[in-house]
């Protein structure tokens, strides 16, 4: 047990004291249970995960709450809720034009009367069970759930925050950086050995946040484009050596789209692994991939099993071919079946 903490707290804050990644629930089991959920996040805890995973936005009143995106259409009861019919509305975020019900227009006394849904309901039917039985929750509520399972059972099980969208949350009137430092500091999370991994695919926010907290910092980096902050610069930028080197000035991990760690070929296949691993260890940087499912639409062509996009493949053996190209933490909706290949 005391080797499980000292083993998380190392790769969270240090150099990694063991060869297995970390585990991080995405958005909780949410390949099982509708994603940031209370039963997402104590269900993941439950198979092994390390770290469950809030990613937060903003209500109208400054609260920061747990939803993948601020539109909340496809995870919520709302578009079933008369009194919000008139809320709808379309909006350009990150420059994409979005159409739905988003959380800024929502006090959080009116977002905790909806309930939540599984995104994913032709993929996930037995998640969709679920759904409208659980509130959305506040980021104090997950890191509440995190202290409460990590006293539960002994393993220290951190929590990944990860600010969705800050500039353009800015451009509307509700800057992120204070309130989060602010919602930090209450919450004792401020430090090197903090539980804790902030992410954020924006630059600037996780440069200002260097400046004013030492808990560990993650740059999120996809696959094609750049940051929304930084027209001039592409992901692809970021992930050469030069890049790597500039990013661990401010950040702790580097959290690519899995296949920039082992790309596919035209096929679908998984190919060598690229130099991305050695380079961020190489600066300094610890590396998370995301995300792994279960459901062969997300696997490569060599893991797939059976004639579905629905059916579950060789997950398993997709995280252990992660961990043997030495990756320090793995994001899955299956946390179970990403320990499973460790």
């Amino acid at each position: 047990m005391i080797r499980a903490i000292v083993t998380a707290l190392a790769l969270l804050v240090g150099t990694p004291a063991l060869a297995q990644p970390l585990i991080i629930a995405h958005r909780g089991a949410s390949g099982e249970r509708p994603e940031h959920t209370r039963a997402a996040y104590e269900l993941a805890v439950e198979q092994g995960a390390d770290v469950i995973e809030p990613d937060l936005v903003l209500t109208r009143d400054g609260v920061f709450v747990d939803r993948h995106e601020n539109e909340i259409g496809g995870t919520t009861d709302v578009g079933d809720r008369p009194e919000f019919a008139d809320r709808k509305t379309t909006k350009t975020i990150d420059g994409t034009e979005t159409t739905g019900w988003f959380t800024e227009d929502f006090t959080l006394a009116e977002l905790k009367t909806l309930r939540t849904r599984e995104r994913l309901p032709a993929f996930r039917p037995g998640s969709a069970a679920y759904d409208g039985q659980e509130p959305i929750l506040t980021f104090d509520e997950v890191v509440a759930i995190a202290r409460a399972a990590s006293a539960r059972t002994g393993r220290t099980i951190a929590v990944a925050p990860e600010l969705k969208h800050p500039t353009y949350f800015a451009g509307i009137g509700l800057p992120m950086e204070d309130a989060f430092v602010a919602e930090l500091e209450r919450l004792g999370l401020t430090g090197a050995d903090a539980p804790v991994i902030i992410q954020c695919f924006e630059v600037g926010p996780l440069e200002r946040l260097a400046a004013r907290i030492d808990a560990p910092l993650a740059q999120l980096v996809a696959g094609a484009g750049g940051p929304a902050d930084r027209p001039d610069m592409t992901y692809a930028q970021m992930i050469t050596p030069e890049g790597l080197k500039a990013m661990a000035a401010y950040a702790d991990w580097v959290a690519p789209e899995m296949t920039l760690v082992l790309p596919r070929d035209a096929e679908g296949r998984t190919t060598a692994a690229s130099a991305l691993v050695m380079d961020a260890h190489t600066a300094g940087l610890k590396v998370v991939i995301w995300t792994l499912r279960a459901e062969n639409a997300f696997l490569p062509a060599e893991r797939r099993r059976g004639e579905g996009l629905v059916e579950h493949g060789d997950m398993p053996g997709y995280a252990a071919a992660f961990a043997e190209a030495g990756v320090d933490a793995i994001f899955s909706d299956f946390p179970a079946l990403a320990r499973a290949g460790l």
